[in-house]
């Protein structure tokens, strides 16, 4: 817009320019001719009121005082050429002429004698000011040509200059005003515009797979704007949907992947297991002195595999269960108290900004996401630590329930960063890796969220958001 509005000041003051140029020039051009046929006029007189013989030799005679009183009328030198060029009579006082002006040339001569309208006009330039000469015949009353009229014409542009300047002052003042306010409209223009293209460019920095995303609303924009926000919508209902075969296409190979998990550490068991029983059998002598301690030794590694597989069944069991969706209000303080309390450890601290924090969640569930979370910072800090040590904090953020369980063990290393809660991932020797995965489904489930920061070698900070209701 303000190189319009430039570009337009620019070409207006040009045609300005221009248009000034042709009106000067159309102006002495008029001008010439209106001096030329008055001064033809008086002439015309002159010679109509003479006594001596109308001839081309009398002319310095009939126009010897006549001359200067018509120059002085009408303020223009006059010059009065015989038919072959030369200089018989000028209104110029002066008393050296200059010898181009006592003898015309040829060319004046012949262009005069072979134009229709008999007359012809010269423009040149002396000392920086432009003059026109005019040459034209003058005729007795029979029209005989008697002579030749001369006009000498300065173009004085001082008028044309000073109003053209005072024009094109008026001009810029009128263009300074219109930038400004070109300059003020575009700035709220491209504000408006680039309102819009901000709205959109955020809701694409906030667009992600793994959530849903909303649409976009914008009450007024132009045309391209809502095309592109519409455009945009559509890629969001696309979004979604391969969102959806996505999601259904991991959570079924990752629960093929589970049933593999489980098979592999159902199986280890099992073989030692059949192992024992086979020995057993084969030596198995009930008059040995030693068979009760072998039937003790048989049975305890029989009980110590089962017990590994009700483990592992167990582990499985909780991760399949999704929370059920309760409508529970309870003191999530209260709760995390009680979960508290199922461990030991002495360098467990507890705090709490108030004594009640009420929430809608499941009590069960809850209490599941408070021990597995204590579980994995108990054993996150090495045996040989010296000041071991866990808090536990509980407080409101606006309208959410924040829980933090801090520890201070060996911290998460960054390769394992992105892994920590993907089913069946440990770094521990034991377990299959089910724990912080049920925990971030429960935490989800209820429209929360669970981060973590961490440090190597000084600690791991879980936290637990979630909505009051």
């Amino acid at each position: 817009m303000i190189l319009l509005v430039l570009v337009a000041s620019v070409l207006i003051a040009a045609v300005t320019i221009y248009q000034y140029s042709e009106e000067a020039k159309e102006y002495h051009s008029e001008r010439l001719e209106r001096k030329e046929k008055a001064i033809k006029q008086s002439i015309n007189f002159v010679i109509g009121e003479t006594t001596y013989p109308v001839t081309t030799d009398n002319i310095p005679l009939i126009f010897k005082d006549e001359i200067f009183e018509i120059d002085a009328i009408h303020n223009l030198q006059i010059n009065l050429y015989d038919l072959d060029g030369q200089l018989l009579k000028s209104s110029k006082r002066i008393i050296q002429r200059d010898p181009s002006d006592l003898c015309l040339d040829a060319e004046i001569l012949n262009t005069l004698s072979n134009t229709l309208e008999h007359r012809y006009v010269v423009k040149n330039k002396v000392a920086g000011q432009t003059f026109q000469s005019s040459y034209t015949y003058i005729m007795d009353e029979k029209f005989k040509t008697l002579a030749i009229l001369n006009l000498p014409y300065l173009e004085n542009d001082d008028f044309f200059n000073k109003e053209l300047k005072e024009f094109l002052k008026r001009l810029a003042y009128a263009y300074l005003v219109l930038i400004l306010v070109a300059i003020v409209f575009a700035y709220f223009i491209s504000k408006f515009i680039t309102k819009s293209l901000r709205t959109i460019s955020d809701k694409m920095n906030e667009t992600r797979l793994e959530k849903r995303n909303t649409k976009i609303q914008v009450d007024s924009s132009s045309n391209e704007i809502s095309t592109l926000i519409n455009s945009y919508n559509s890629m969001i209902d696309e979004l979604e949907a391969s969102a959806v075969v996505l999601a259904t296409n991991e959570r079924e190979q990752a629960w093929r992947e589970m049933a593999k998990q489980v098979a592999h550490e159902i199986k280890n068991p099992l073989t030692p297991m059949r192992l024992t029983v086979q020995s057993f059998q084969r030596k198995f002598n009930p008059e040995d002195e030693n068979i009760h301690k072998k039937v003790d030794e048989y049975s305890n590694t029989l009980i110590q595999q089962i017990d590994t597989m009700s483990s592992i069944a167990s582990a499985f069991s909780n991760f399949a269960k999704m929370p059920a969706q309760k409508s529970e209000m309870l003191n999530v303080v209260h709760i995390v108290k009680m979960a508290l309390d199922i461990f030991n450890e002495e360098y467990i601290e507890f705090y709490s900004e108030t004594e009640e924090i009420i929430a809608k969640f499941d009590r069960t569930q809850l209490i599941r996401v408070v021990t597995n979370l204590v579980k994995n910072g108990i054993q996150a800090i090495p045996n040989d630590a010296k000041n071991p040590k866990i808090v536990v904090r509980v407080f409101r953020e606006g309208d959410n329930v924040n829980i933090t369980i801090e520890d201070n063990g060996t911290g998460i290393d960054e390769e394992t960063k992105d892994k920590i809660f993907e089913p069946k991932f440990t770094t521990k020797t034991s377990g299959m890796g089910l724990g912080l995965a049920m925990v971030r489904n429960i935490v989800e489930t209820y429209n929360g969220s669970i981060t973590f920061t961490t440090q190597l070698g000084k600690g791991t900070i879980f936290t637990v958001n979630f909505p009051k209701n």
